[in-house]
């Protein structure tokens, strides 16, 4: 049964499910910053999904990637599974901009994070509801 680490379900928001992969946001509004989650039991390295589920891992990655980058004109998409602090396997997905909180350093411990207010997360989630339009189901309380 998927269960969802507790340093992911505290750092994040839900946004919805692909068919392998639960979306969170970082809740920090210094990026957009996004996490892909396969919904698979004790799974922490990409080598321990079998060969289907790694082809569709990369898959809503790469949708994802290419989707954020033009839904939120990127000039950088930083894309990474590390899992030194959280064991679980997730995919980073950040949206990079010149001149953004942490450019052109990893935006890993560089700033404090600045949680999301309400109306920024609705916008954002509206700004995705135009654009996941196919194989992809949003939680029902996003915004």
């Amino acid at each position: 049964m998927f269960a969802l680490d507790s340093r992911l379900q505290q750092d994040c928001l839900l946004i919805g499910d692909f068919p392998l992969c639960r979306l969170l946001l970082m809740n920090d509004a210094n990026y957009p910053w996004f996490i892909l989650v396969p919904r698979r039991d004790e799974v922490s390295e990409l080598f321990q999904l079998d060969a289907a589920d790694q082809r569709q891992l990369w898959q809503e990655t790469t949708l994802l990637a290419e989707t954020l980058k033009d839904t939120f004109a990127a000039d950088k998409m930083n894309v990474a599974t590390l899992g030194n602090v959280v064991s679980q396997l997730h995919m980073h997905v950040i949206v990079r901009r010149r001149g953004d909180a942490a450019w052109p350093a990893p935006v890993w411990g560089r700033n404090p994070p600045r949680p999301y207010e309400e109306e920024q997360v609705r916008q954002l989630v509206s700004k995705l509801r135009l654009v996941l339009t196919e194989n992809f189901e949003f939680a029902g309380e996003v915004a």
